[in-house]
């Protein structure tokens, strides 16, 4: 009984590190200089479906170039889904990307790379 009873604290703090939550337990500080400062990207895109035909417009309000590319997917199962060719938006900047299926369109999306 007597060994039970000296260690009993011991127990307790054991399951008390155990079950804390894990944001709860310090963390040691990386890289606690300045933050990186993040620059603003990405060219604004509107996309338009009409029929077979997708349209985008991508305005690059930013001054590093937006490397984007549309992508269709077409409804009918035999229709080619295509992605277009990367078209560089240089600061201020706006580009036209187009791309059609035989039939419907399902969905059309721009991507953006840097």
């Amino acid at each position: 009984m007597r060994l039970s009873r000296r260690f009993a604290p011991v127990f307790a703090a054991v399951a008390l590190v155990t079950v804390l939550p894990y944001d709860a337990v310090p963390h040691a500080r990386v890289g606690s200089e300045n933050p990186p400062v993040l620059q603003p990207f990405g060219a604004e895109c509107r996309t338009t479906v009409t029929g077979s035909h997708a349209v985008a417009y991508c305005h690059n309000p930013y001054v590093d170039t937006d490397r984007v590319r549309l992508h269709v997917e077409c409804d009918r199962w035999w229709d080619i889904d295509s992605d277009g060719a990367l078209v560089g938006a240089g600061p201020a900047e706006t580009v036209r990307l187009t791309g059609r299926c035989w039939k419907e369109i399902r969905s059309a999306w721009v991507s953006h790379q840097k």
